[in-house]
């Protein structure tokens, strides 16, 4: 875990190390804002050196409607991005690159009580991508005939955080645009820190559209998970090491595995491996019962032989 965060963090400072605006005011608009970085990271922010993806998928939408050719061009773009990076990495992302993902995990060290929530709540990040990042952008218009970036501007905590607080300091002359949807935007962003003090990856499991994407291509892409029954001990550290709270091998290569490889490493008899392929093993994947569900049989079976005996 420790060379995982090290790694998180190398990244999140990499992508945010544009100090030029101490000099020339503004964000980058270099060569490498016109790529697509992995995770969440505001494009925004004075520090970004790249864009983020789910901005482009909001412009792309927002503009299909005004400008078709122009859409389709960076629809065509970010289609490519998110395939290399999801066919390559998958949500490794989300475990090994994303910003956002590293801030969550560094609040929750923090020694408070911490909470559970109901796995039907994961279903609010189905409405945000549906609704913020693919439906409004592309219904409404404005009176330029563009649509707006609905994500961004009203919910995405990493652009307040990246870029909308920090503007405010730099260019005081925002000051005064400030209104209700600021103050909605600074209250959703302490709500989701705070929440991330008291439940590890609040933002990834419940309302990330990013992690979403990416989690389609867990069961596409050169990387995934395998159990080795054989070897498996039923011991259920592989789950109580998971950050996504997911039954294995039931939920190894599903949409909520942020690959941080936890379960990998805290396997005692190396049941769990990783396994670089582009070939389909629907089987593997889709393994229904989880070793949790089979210790507690196991046990069941040895109290019913016990007092049968």
């Amino acid at each position: 875990m420790k060379k995982r965060n090290f790694i998180q963090f190398l990244v999140a400072v990499w992508a945010n190390s544009y100090f030029g605006f101490l000099i020339r005011g503004g964000i980058y608009t270099g060569k490498l804002k016109n790529l697509c970085f992995p995770g969440l990271n505001c494009y925004s922010c004075p520090l970004a050196l790249m864009a983020c993806p789910l901005g482009i998928l909001q412009h792309v939408m927002a503009t299909l409607r005004a400008l078709p050719v122009v859409a389709v061009k960076g629809a065509l773009y970010l289609l490519g991005s998110l395939l290399f990076y999801g066919l390559l990495l998958g949500r490794f992302v989300c475990g090994w690159i994303c910003p956002f993902g590293f801030l969550q995990e560094m609040l929750y060290r923090i020694p408070l009580p911490k909470i559970g929530l109901p796995r039907r709540a994961r279903l609010l990040k189905w409405g945000l991508f549906l609704g913020l990042v693919l439906a409004l952008p592309f219904i409404f218009k404005g009176e330029t005939g563009y649509g707006e970036v609905w994500f961004c501007r009203t919910f995405c905590p990493a652009g307040t955080l990246e870029a909308g607080l920090p503007n405010l300091v730099l260019e005081p002359q925002l000051r005064s645009l400030i209104g209700l949807l600021f103050y909605w935007k600074v209250l959703l962003l302490a709500g989701i820190l705070l929440g991330s003090i008291l439940y590890l990856r609040l933002f990834c499991k419940l309302f990330c559209p990013l992690g979403l994407i990416y989690g389609f291509f867990n069961r596409l892409g050169l990387f995934r998970l395998r159990w080795q029954e054989k070897n498996c001990i039923f011991c259920g550290l592989c789950e109580k090491m998971c950050p996504m709270e997911l039954e294995i091998p039931k939920e190894l290569n599903s949409l909520e595995c942020i690959r941080c490889l936890n379960c990998l490493n805290a396997c005692p008899t190396k049941s769990i491996e990783l396994k670089g392929s582009f070939r389909l093993e629907t089987r593997l994947d889709r393994l229904p019962f989880s070793v949790a569900e089979r210790r507690h049989a196991t046990r069941r079976e040895s109290l019913r032989r016990n007092s049968s005996g």
